[in-house]
């Protein structure tokens, strides 16, 4: 039985222009309830994330100025989003979520958390709506604890996974690999273990086979024991930031193909939701929705 880590939503901190993007995350697990993809029993509340999990990745002076609320107005520009309390609180609770997903993975092979896939942190600083990086803290939680010995990051996100690439940089037992946007958001690259920059206008039949050969050969090469899976759904020809000509279907094979070989190798999978910014929030459902729908057939 697959898990679901579910965060409280905290609207009215926002600024109204950001209110839209986050409504996917109160409407997903509605609409897989609604269908009987999941029951009440798939979904769980993280704690807040324990701060010693959070040192072995991010810098202490960094989490000190989150969690006092003593960001400069620069950070928060930076990070896109006007520091509260509120909002620090519902990262802490994601990030727990994504540790509690590879745990909940070890056990029942897949689980998933709704928010998460925050790649744009670093050590020292967040940006692009990313304050902690769940993932990278989550790895480095499992290499602590012995529970992987090779983790391999799939970041198919339509932006590269720049702060989970900079963080991992020298860490050998994960690979970090990001196919995304060649023309996108980060302008500044870094360096991932692999990068796939790929071209704006990719069709979907064209990305898929890049995947594919891409995803055998790191299997091959990279033999991991666990996997996180970024599923970002600004690939989307819909999405206003994505410069890709994918559609909801393709989307919806992309996430079957990466589920499928971690099903297929008996490797156990986390997986986040990351991006997705179509105008119609029907879009993003449909296409997050899928994520689960195909983990909820496969595991």
């Amino acid at each position: 039985m697959i898990k679901i880590a579910f965060s409280p939503i905290y609207y009215h901190e926002l600024p109204e222009g950001h209110r839209f993007p986050m409504l996917k995350y109160e409407l997903i697990p509605e609409q897989l309830l609604h269908e009987g993809t999941i029951s009440r029993d798939n979904l769980f509340v993280p704690n807040k994330c324990d701060k010693m999990d959070i040192l072995r990745t991010h810098d202490v002076d960094y989490y000190e100025k989150l969690v006092n609320q003593q960001l400069s107005p620069s950070e928060q520009r930076k990070i896109g989003f006007p520091q509260s309390p509120a909002l620090i609180e519902r990262e802490l609770v994601i990030t727990q979520g994504t540790i509690d997903c590879a745990l909940f993975a070890l056990e029942h092979g897949c689980a998933l958390n709704i928010a998460g896939g925050t790649h744009h942190a670093f050590a020292e600083r967040g940006e692009g709506f990313c304050l902690l990086n769940d993932m990278a803290i989550a790895a480095n939680y499992l290499l602590d604890r012995n529970l992987a010995k090779k983790i391999l990051v799939i970041d198919l996100d339509v932006h590269q996974g720049n702060g989970t690439a900079k963080l991992m940089e020298k860490e050998s037992r994960v690979f970090t690999f990001s196919m995304h946007g060649k023309n996108n958001y980060p302008f500044h690259k870094e360096i991932s273990d692999l990068d796939i920059p790929l071209p704006d206008g990719i069709t979907g039949q064209a990305y898929l086979e890049i995947l594919d050969q891409t995803l055998v050969t790191l299997l091959d090469t990279v033999q991991p024991d666990f996997i996180f899976y970024l599923s970002g759904v600004d690939i989307l020809s819909t999405d206003k930031f994505g410069k890709f000509n994918i559609s909801i279907d393709e989307c919806k094979q992309r996430d079957e193909l990466v589920l499928k070989i971690a099903y297929d190798n008996k490797i156990p999978v986390a997986i986040a939701m990351g991006g997705g910014y179509s105008p119609d929030i029907n879009d993003i459902l449909q296409a997050h929705c899928n994520t689960f729908r195909a983990a909820a057939r496969l595991f």
